[in-house]
């Protein structure tokens, strides 16, 4: 069976090596084949170079949207099981075997749980284990780790590209139609540079523009900068 691991980047050069070494560790344990795609999206530093340095294929775009972005990679793709991982997330060997387990009982897909890695400030320490408690109550798999057969990414349409976030919701909802939609119990490990970033009443007001404006609030970059503005700067990346 053929692995298609697909990273969305822009600007994501300071993460992106470490990204693509626990791949290609992982997959190799593994024993599977696999492919690497990083699709870069409009980068101006050398997230591309860093990619193709590293043994991944570039697929160059310029979407700024992360449903899009996720999309061209997929078309690309060339695996039996499709893989998205964000560009500051390392995977792992019993994570990817979590993976292959559900996909060979017969599951369409799913996501993993997410530890973040760094340092958090103390509002971020309150809220996440309670959202992301609310996000696996839901079946929802978080945004830095997605994985589908390709049947059934096929057949839901993949993400869905007016959202320019919350596309993993919009995805996890389509694809529970499809089969059983498996979230793993092993973690992804993300950065947790946006929470160290953005302070409480950033988050809080995205929070509430989602609240009042469900996934309609989602469909134009406006008031989502924690997604399109530029990188802000984090001393432990």
């Amino acid at each position: 069976m053929m692995y298609s691991f697909i990273i969305p980047a822009h600007n994501e050069q300071p993460l992106l090596q470490r990204t693509i070494e626990s791949i290609h560790a992982a997959a190799k344990e593994l024993g599977e084949v696999y492919e690497i795609i990083v699709v870069n999206d409009a980068s101006t530093d050398a997230t591309a170079e860093v990619a193709q340095q590293n043994g991944a294929q570039v697929v160059h775009v310029d979407h700024r949207q992360i449903a899009k972005t996720r999309n061209s990679g997929a078309a690309e793709a060339t695996g039996d099981v499709l893989i998205f991982v964000d560009a500051d997330t390392t995977i792992s060997l019993p994570l990817l075997r979590g993976v292959q387990k559900n996909i060979q009982a017969g599951a369409v897909g799913g996501g993993a749980s997410v530890a973040f890695e760094g340092k958090m400030p103390f509002h971020a320490r309150m809220t996440v284990p309670v959202f992301m408690f609310f996000y696996r109550l839901s079946g929802l798999a978080a945004g830095c780790f997605v994985y589908s057969t390709r049947q059934a990414f096929d057949a839901v349409g993949g993400f869905d590209e007016e959202l320019f976030a919350a596309e993993e919701v919009a995805f996890s909802q389509a694809m529970h139609k499809q089969g059983k939609f498996i979230l793993l119990r092993e973690p992804a490990v993300t950065s947790g540079r946006k929470l160290r970033t953005y302070g409480f009443w950033e988050l809080i007001r995205m929070l509430l523009n989602f609240a009042l404006g469900g996934m309609n609030s989602m469909k134009s970059r406006d008031k989502l900068g924690l997604w399109y503005d530029p990188r802000r700067e984090d001393v432990e990346n």
